[in-house]
């Protein structure tokens, strides 16, 4: 594995915070959300910080490649294409799953539209090996995957986080972003130990990691990215420190965006957690086999027979990816083996979050509705799960208020009809829309 340069210290790039981030001093590299940038029409914030020399690295957040399908090529083309324009030295993804269902399973397609933990099983691993190796094969810069934060537990693994990870770049010569303060989530959530997962941990892969912040609520550790850094993850940020110096370290801030003067206090505060000594790594697990240094395992080749297997075992991982997020958003049975309880908190978490990010990406809708959109999303998504990503999850969301005679102040109604129309005209018309379109002519007729 051919060694990246030096990164330095970077924060995550977002349109609320691009100014501040400009100016932020000491800032060597930004990360950026990749579906939210497009070759050819990059923000003019973006172009700014590369006509400087700042490097800017797009970080996926939709491919799925942990989850039970191929990776989908028009994504991969996408990523590549924004890797090239941006002449970045790598891009980033998560070990997770976000999407369920479909012909493995002749099931609805769902959309979790966040990020959900794979079991760290040898069924997943296999298909998240080969997922990446095929990721690899269509990306022109090296791959990194991240480390999630996780709620809830899957029954019956069979290795430890940092045993997963060390067996996954073994097999697939794979880069790691780890991100620390997914580390204090899981151990908060599922009472792992972070000083054991680093014990683990093939350090000399790391690409760079992530600092972030969160809240406790009940017990249960909730990765915000809304939050300040907490003293625990800085802590384990030094733990990584005294193992390795990492190429890089990222501030990271989704949302509740503090002053430009806070994020250089945050900013400050990772910087001296950093400031140890240097030591050399410390003898952990890693896995067996070749270093990440070396090269990747040769892949196995038994041709048809292990195409065969790879396909049986897809379709085991596909089934239980697909009841667990079916349980997770549309209100199926909860599969055995899983805590109910904690399935009911991340159906929660889900729900908010979609209803938080249909409001960012259709701000006209919380503008209409007022102080009822909240309510309504909630109880919307309870019985409509998302399938198409969150742009027509909004149209789908309006479709349904307009369908079933809300809002019920007249000027509003017309206001989200207007809105509607305006985005939906090109699409042919659903059965729901259909009704609508026949109620209005019927009440015009009157």
């Amino acid at each position: 594995m051919e060694r990246l340069g030096r990164l330095g210290t970077g924060i995550g790039w977002r349109p609320e915070t691009a100014e501040a981030v400009e100016e932020l001093p000491g800032i060597d590299w930004v990360e950026a959300v990749a579906e939210n940038l497009c070759p050819g029409h990059f923000p003019e914030s973006i172009l700014r910080l590369r006509a400087r020399g700042t490097t800017v690295i797009p970080h996926g957040v939709s491919l799925g490649l942990g989850g039970a399908d191929r990776p989908d090529a028009a994504r991969l083309a996408d990523l590549a294409a924004t890797a090239e324009a941006l002449a970045a030295p790598l891009v980033t993804e998560h070990i997770a799953f976000v999407r369920a269902g479909g012909p493995l399973t002749a099931s609805p397609r769902l959309e979790a539209g966040h990020l959900l933990p794979v079991p760290r099983t040898r069924d997943a691993l296999d298909v998240l090996c080969e997922n990446v190796r095929i990721a690899q094969d269509s990306l022109p810069v090296p791959l990194a995957l991240e480390n999630i934060a996780a709620l809830i537990n899957w029954p019956g693994e069979e290795m430890t986080e940092g045993q997963f990870l060390a067996e996954l770049v073994h097999r697939t010569g794979v880069r790691l972003l780890i991100d620390v303060a997914n580390l204090h989530t899981n151990h908060v959530n599922r009472g792992e130990d972070p000083s054991a997962a680093l014990d683990e941990l093939p350090v000399e892969a790391i690409a760079y990691v992530h600092v972030a912040g969160g809240v406790e609520k009940d017990g249960v550790w909730h990765d915000t990215h809304a939050h300040p850094v907490t003293r625990p993850i800085l802590d384990i940020l030094t733990d990584l420190r005294s193992r390795t110096d990492p190429p890089g370290v990222l501030l990271e801030r989704d949302d509740n965006f503090p002053s430009k003067e806070a994020l250089a206090a945050e900013l400050t505060k990772i910087r001296q957690a950093l400031t140890l000594p240097a030591t050399p790594p410390r003898g952990g697990a890693r896995g067996g086999g070749n270093s990440p240094a070396e090269g990747p395992a040769p892949r196995s080749s038994h041709g048809a027979g292990r195409d065969t297997e790879l396909t049986a075992t897809r379709t085991r991982l596909a089934l239980s990816q697909a009841a667990l997020l079916s349980a997770l958003v549309a209100g199926t049975p909860v599969p055995a083996g899983f805590d109910r309880e904690r399935l009911r908190v991340q159906s929660r978490a889900l729900a908010g979050k979609r209803a938080d990010v249909v409001a960012k990406v259709a701000p006209e809708l919380p503008e209409i509705l007022g102080a009822a959109y909240r309510a309504a999303f909630l109880a919307y998504a309870k019985s409509r799960p998302m399938s198409a990503g969150y742009r027509r999850d909004a149209l789908d969301f309006a479709e349904h208020l307009l369908a079933t005679g809300r809002p019920e102040d007249d000027a509003a109604r017309r206001r989200l009809t207007y809105w509607w129309q305006d985005r939906a005209a090109a699409r042919p018309p659903s059965r729901s829309t259909r009704f609508v379109r026949a109620a209005r002519a019927a009440l015009v007729r009157k």
